[in-house]
């Protein structure tokens, strides 16, 4: 299917997003909501991002580049008349930058008042540490969500950047954006989106919180129901040295476990904490029996909650994954398709990522109205990309 420069056909097809490029979780917002069918122009600085870019960068797909200089007041001027037609800003640049330049809340809604403008940072706008640089692990760090993380007594393991980044971060921005639109909608008013990532994070921390609060969390490693503690919710290895992740929490997802194991008669009572050892062991012996391949064959169909543990490029043949056509294969890549799902108005992938930022200025520019586009570029205001 052919879909023009910035024309999805998802449920957000109509909403027009600026995006002020930045790296890591406003770029992965704004993948969500061009996802969506949202007309998404990303304005990058010429030269493009540190730590990003080029066409491998998923995190760009389904929507133009354009390069405009923000230190020249014309390239400030367009950013203000694309905000004028525009629905939603996005920014994720350090607290007080944008009001440096021009472009800040007060400014960009003096010009579009049903703007949402959404803020993308990890310590949030206000607080002490709200000026200062941060990654995904200091932001999980001090919000107690590290701390619980992996199954060694001794530290912490962490997930990559996802549980930060892209859990309490990305993710809830595209939350607060599309509230504060359908908000807009009935009061014909727009607001600023503080989408911070340690806000994020403890939120999606709810249910620890819950635990700790009823006296059901340990605030030790590999001690609690969903940590490892459990020996029935934790990873195995296999015979070929993979690993199964089983996690039969439920009684009879339980008894569908050690049944396929063949240690039905020998598993001690699961629910007497000190049976846990035996049972540990008793799990870890017959799983080391089979390799991988083996068990998956003996846990088909079956409600045991035992699934292997696979690395991305298995992920993508997986079976249940292929029928769903959860990956896609799309411009030379394999990629995850757009999530959710919808019955009614399907989200499709438009644009491959830009191979170089800037390369779509002229055009992208001329589509969102920007009169006297080439005066631009001969301005320096704007870049287009060879």
């Amino acid at each position: 299917m052919t879909v023009e420069l910035g024309q999805g056909t998802g449920p957000l097809r109509g909403v027009k997003v600026v995006e002020l490029a930045g790296i890591g979780p406003g770029p992965h917002a704004c993948m969500i909501l061009a996802d969506l069918g949202a007309d998404v122009i990303r304005v990058d600085r010429p030269g493009g991002q540190p730590l990003t870019g080029g066409g491998h960068d998923l995190l760009n797909r389904g929507r133009p580049s354009v390069a405009l200089d923000l230190k020249h007041p014309d390239g400030v001027a367009t950013v203000l008349d694309l905000v004028e037609t525009a629905d939603v800003l996005v920014e994720g640049l350090r607290p007080g930058t944008t009001e440096r330049l021009g472009l800040g809340p007060d400014d960009c809604l003096a010009r579009n008042p049903r703007l949402v403008y959404g803020r993308m940072t990890g310590w949030g706008q206000t607080g002490p540490l709200a000026r200062t640089a941060g990654h995904d692990l200091g932001y999980i760090a001090i919000t107690g969500a590290l701390f619980g993380l992996g199954q060694d007594k001794r530290r912490p393991h962490f997930p990559a950047n996802l549980v930060g980044d892209f859990g309490g971060g990305s993710t809830y921005l595209v939350i607060g954006i599309l509230a504060a639109l359908l908000e807009s909608h009935a009061s014909g008013e727009g607001q600023v989106v503080d989408a911070a990532i340690v806000d994020g994070t403890a939120h999606l921390n709810t249910m620890a919180t819950a635990f700790l609060a009823g006296g059901l969390l340990r605030e030790e490693r590999a001690s609690n129901l969903l940590d490892g503690g459990a020996p029935f919710y934790d990873l195995y290895e296999t015979a070929d040295g993979r690993h199964l992740a089983v996690g039969a929490l439920e009684p009879q997802f339980y008894d569908a476990l050690v049944a396929g194991l063949g240690i039905a008669e020998a598993a001690p009572d699961r629910d007497d904490p000190a049976n846990h050892p035996e049972l540990r062991r008793l799990i870890a012996d017959a799983v080391r029996s089979r390799t991988q391949a083996e068990w998956v064959q003996v846990f088909d169909g079956t409600d045991a909650c035992v699934a292997p543990v696979l690395p991305m490029t298995e992920a993508f043949h997986h079976p249940h994954l292929a029928a769903r056509e959860t990956f896609v294969e799309r411009d030379g890549a394999t990629q995850p398709a757009p999530a959710p799902r919808f019955s009614r108005t399907p989200s499709t992938l438009t644009t491959p990522p830009p191979a170089k930022a800037g390369q779509d200025t002229r055009e992208a520019l001329m589509a969102w109205g920007i009169a006297d586009v080439d005066t631009l570029i001969a301005s320096g205001a704007a870049v287009q990309a060879r």
